[in-house]
């Protein structure tokens, strides 16, 4: 059996404004939350009992993507409208965009999304494997994920 991604955890430095910004904005639903002291947490999922995303609230300053770790979170809508919508919601959240609107993976591309920031800096993105056609690329050759 392959090995497949399950969840993934991030430290953020105030799980109030994170899990307002992935419950909220993003649509995910909080499945569990621990506020003893020093120890505060969410489980975000889909619905179900699956965590999709974790929030720890354990970090302090903001995001550093000059450092080893991760490089960004990428979620997948069901299409190009839904990626357009998730905008919309992040605009008048006023999230921090690295693009303006949809852009394409790479030049020619059916592929791509939205790239932004969570509160603490983290880089996300939420793209489609295809509606993206005519999209402007920001970079000739490079992936668009890749630098941001």
């Amino acid at each position: 059996m392959a090995l497949r991604t399950g969840h993934t955890g991030l430290n953020v430095t105030d799980l109030d404004r994170s899990l307002a910004f992935y419950r909220d904005v993003l649509g995910f639903a909080l499945l569990a939350e621990g506020k003893e002291e020093g120890r505060r947490f969410a489980f975000l999922g889909e619905g179900g009992d699956q965590p999709v995303l974790t929030l720890w609230q354990q970090a302090e300053g903001g995001y550093d993507g000059g450092r080893p770790g991760l490089h960004h979170l990428a979620f997948t809508a069901e299409s190009i409208e839904r990626v357009r919508e998730y905008e919309s919601a992040l605009r008048a959240y006023g999230a921090d965009f690295r693009h303006e609107g949809v852009v394409a993976h790479r030049k020619g591309a059916a592929s791509g999304g939205i790239f932004f920031h969570d509160p603490d800096g983290i880089r996300l993105e939420i793209s489609v494997a295809g509606g993206a056609e005519g999209a402007p690329a920001p970079h000739e050759s490079a992936p668009t994920c890749g630098f941001f």
